[in-house]
């Protein structure tokens, strides 16, 4: 089977283009979920269409298909390989069950128009490859949060103060040349996007402040971790990717502490997600062949498995409004299947074995204690904390109290469908994992080489 020869993935970027002007103009908003609903999950398809003609394509089997950026620009901006080809689909499931899943207490706070913006900026971050491209969309994308906050009347401070120091470290590590001076200031500012400490503060404040469902959207793709692949990690030089990792396991193993006593469950879970996304650029300061392998893998666990975690919080909050994980709530007799998706998103977060994230985790572990024992005991003792907490807060929130409510609080058809949909993921890619541990394994290989050779040519300019 042969993927048609037509541009997917320019069709998945103008859908979600052209959706988000068509649903800002209905004002009916049962209507508007139903466009919205339809688009992304339209956009969804184009997507997986798109990564499904890559992985498919051979060279008996390659075809020269028109190319609509060509005609437009002379030459194509955004193309698919072994590193964005398995995101780009995920991405868009996201988006989708997000709108799926958004009950019609939350269609004031959650919008589509939005939605469907930033699902464009994901889809054409994650396809780039040229710098300056790459540059302009991260500062476009970096803009939408900032006007989500300011369209709701929420503090918006703290963010504009981050993503402004973004902005600017970006753009001027993107006009300096390449080399060292470059790579420190885009290092800069790929650690304020991501989070890592001390520039930490922004996240848990856009979980306080936004809607869950548009926070979640924004952050779990990982943009940072994609900038810091395609702009830092070719140029950077081994003892600053040694900077980076000693930053970003700080901030895993300090991230998961504090999820481990949080009394807010919002807070909780931007610290949840802080450990997981560090993790991530621990895996890329190794530059080994098998740690870039689980990082990359745990990348692609953590957008599936912690979005549905968030997800799941998200219909929780739904119908018990902001919870405090300070006493037992017993919340298990009314919504047993939310507890029992609750349970898996969350242990499949920290790699327990079965699930998505079990391959990713113990690749990681490998390759750390490879290059330091330390460094693999730290990895071992974050994921440790994770587990902990995630355990902490459900027996919380699920058990030891009953909880009397005079109205049905049972999953919606709408909800199972997307728990369903995301623990046949998890709990299949944990059974299967060879497929995409070779995927992921591919891109690792292409990263290295590509690092390689900006080292190789870098030497031969500077030779006499």
């Amino acid at each position: 089977m042969i993927v048609l020869p037509l541009p997917w993935l320019e069709a998945a970027i103008l859908f979600a283009l052209a959706g988000a002007l068509a649903v800002s103009r209905v004002r009916n908003l049962d209507r508007a979920w139903r466009w919205g609903v339809a688009l992304t999950g339209l956009v969804f398809v184009c997507a997986s269409a798109a990564s499904l003609g890559f992985l498919l394509q051979t060279p008996e089997t390659e075809f020269a298909e028109w190319n609509l950026q060509t005609l437009l620009f002379g030459r194509p901006y955004l193309g698919l390989d072994e590193l964005n080809a398995p995101l780009l689909p995920a991405a868009a499931l996201l988006h989708f069950l997000t709108a799926l899943a958004t009950a019609r207490t939350r269609m004031r706070s959650f919008s589509l128009t939005w939605s469907l913006s930033a699902e464009a900026f994901h889809l054409a971050k994650f396809a780039c490859k040229e710098p300056l491209v790459l540059v302009v969309l991260l500062t476009m994308g970096a803009v939408l949060p900032l006007m989500e906050l300011i369209n709701r009347g929420r503090p918006a401070r703290v963010y504009a103060l981050h993503m402004s120091l973004f902005v600017v470290l970006l753009w001027l590590g993107a006009l300096l040349p390449n080399g060292t001076p470059a790579a420190i200031v885009l290092l800069a500012a790929v650690l304020i996007r991501c989070g890592v400490v001390p520039f930490h503060c922004w996240i848990t404040d856009w979980f306080e402040q936004a809607s869950l469902g548009i926070a979640l959207l924004y952050v779990i793709p990982l943009s940072g971790v994609y900038a810091a692949i395609r702009l830092v990690l070719p140029i950077a030089p081994d003892w600053l990717l040694s900077g980076l990792g000693l930053l970003s396991l700080t901030t895993a193993f300090y991230a998961a502490s504090m999820a481990l006593v949080q009394r807010d469950l919002r807070r909780f879970f931007a610290y949840f997600f802080l450990s997981h996304a560090s993790l991530v650029l621990v895996g890329l300061q190794l530059h080994t062949t098998v740690s870039l392998t689980g990082a990359l893998s745990l990348w692609f666990a953590v957008l599936l498995s912690l979005g549905g975690f968030g997800l799941v919080l998200r219909a929780v909050e739904s119908r018990f409004g902001w919870l405090s994980p300070r006493q037992h709530r017993g919340l298990y007799e009314h919504s047993p299947m939310l507890a029992v998706s609750f349970l898996l998103t969350g242990l499949a977060s920290v790699g327990f074995p079965g699930t998505l994230g079990f391959v990713a985790a113990d690749l990681l572990v490998e390759g750390a204690a490879g290059v330091h024992l330390f460094v693999g005991l730290a990895v071992i003792a974050t994921a440790t904390l994770n587990g902990i907490a995630i355990l902490r807060v459900y027996l919380l929130l699920f058990t030891g109290a009953r909880h009397t409510s005079s109205v049905s609080l049972n999953i919606t058809p709408r909800e199972r469908l997307v728990v369903l949909t995301l623990s046949a993921l998890i709990l299949g890619g944990g059974l299967f994992p060879q497929p995409g541990i070779s995927s992921r394994e591919r891109a690792a290989e292409a990263i290295l080489e590509e690092r390689k050779d900006h080292l190789v040519g870098k030497r031969g300019a500077l030779a006499p």
